[in-house]
């Protein structure tokens, strides 16, 4: 559920963040960078990658806090309050016109030529549970086939606002969609090996829907909408049906949800838990596998494919 920020905390929150800030308006001319925010940390990678030496990014959702709900803090408001662009997600994953990204960008007066959805073209898909809600999945990202088009996104968007650096934005992109294209062909070719009987997802949540939609994979999962509720016996008895009817080679839990609902799932069917976590809405930690975009995909390949040709 998104969180609703209270209005006078982030009135507060607001007030520091300005009075902190400098009058100077940032230039991008000769030397200096463009100063980028953006919403959370598989985009802050991104928009780093692509920029280069020619821009500073603030990451707004550290790892470990979930992006569709977050409060921001002084220094978020301050620096998105003299910001040269700001980069979310969209697809409602920062909670959408109402979300508290929008409050954000509305408290601090951005100006709209400065603010870039990078799902632009991407088509939505839906998900819902047995109550009849419905609303739109936001982790297009875990595909790399929409991480390609979220590139070219933030390409176009950071040679709109820093024309002379055009041609370093194109040359720097086209090296990053090379590197997407061929983890892309690595997911086709190695999702289309496998028995097609063996080619099931199962995970915690319906997150994976974009990937298991653009290479052939059949997704189970035990939640479709995140909730505070997440694990339900109602849930679980659904998830044990959709196990028992296809027998996944291994159910897969991703690294920022509670295990236990797979465990039970796991103990009633017998079919095991991958060792590794999967990730889903964050990169890993600095340090660890998966900590940048690039790597993140590689690590999600990696372990699918182990787990699902029982390797």
């Amino acid at each position: 559920m998104i969180k609703r920020i209270a209005t006078f905390c982030f009135g507060i929150l607001l007030l520091a963040g300005l009075c902190s800030c400098s009058d100077k308006q940032q230039s991008t001319s000769g030397n200096a960078k463009l100063q980028v925010v953006s919403s959370f940390s598989i985009l802050s990678d991104m928009v780093a990658e692509i920029g280069g030496d020619k821009v500073a990014v603030h990451n707004l959702v550290p790892v470990g806090m979930a992006p569709h709900e977050y409060e921001p803090k002084p220094d978020d408001i301050k620096l998105a309050s003299r910001a040269d662009a700001l980069f979310y997600n969209g697809l409602n994953l920062e909670g959408g016109e109402s979300g508290w990204l929008m409050k954000l960008v509305q408290s601090v007066g951005i100006s709209s030529a400065k603010i870039f959805a990078v799902t632009d073209g991407i088509a939505p898909k839906y998900i819902g549970d047995r109550r009849g809600a419905r609303e739109i999945n936001p982790h297009a990202f875990i595909s790399p086939k929409a991480g390609m088009v979220m590139a070219a996104n933030i390409k176009n968007a950071l040679i709109s606002i820093d024309k002379a650096n055009s041609a370093y934005y194109e040359a720097r992109a086209q090296r990053y969609v090379a590197a997407l294209q061929k983890l892309d062909d690595e997911y086709k070719n190695k999702i289309k090996s496998l028995p097609e009987a063996d080619r099931v997802f199962m995970a915690s949540e319906q997150a994976f829907q974009y990937l298991t939609s653009d290479y052939g994979l059949k997704e189970g999962f035990i939640w479709a909408i995140d909730t505070d509720k997440n694990g339900t016996p109602e849930q679980i008895k659904s998830a044990i049906n959709f196990v028992q009817a296809n027998r996944p080679p291994v159910l897969f839990v991703e690294s920022n949800v509670d295990r236990r609902p797979m465990e039970t799932i796991s103990e009633s069917t017998g079919v095991p838990i991958f060792p590794d976590p999967i990730l889903s809405d964050e990169l890993g930690k600095r340090g660890t596998p998966g900590d940048t975009y690039l790597k993140y995909l590689q690590y999600n390949l990696d372990r699918i494919y182990s787990g699902l040709s029982r390797k």
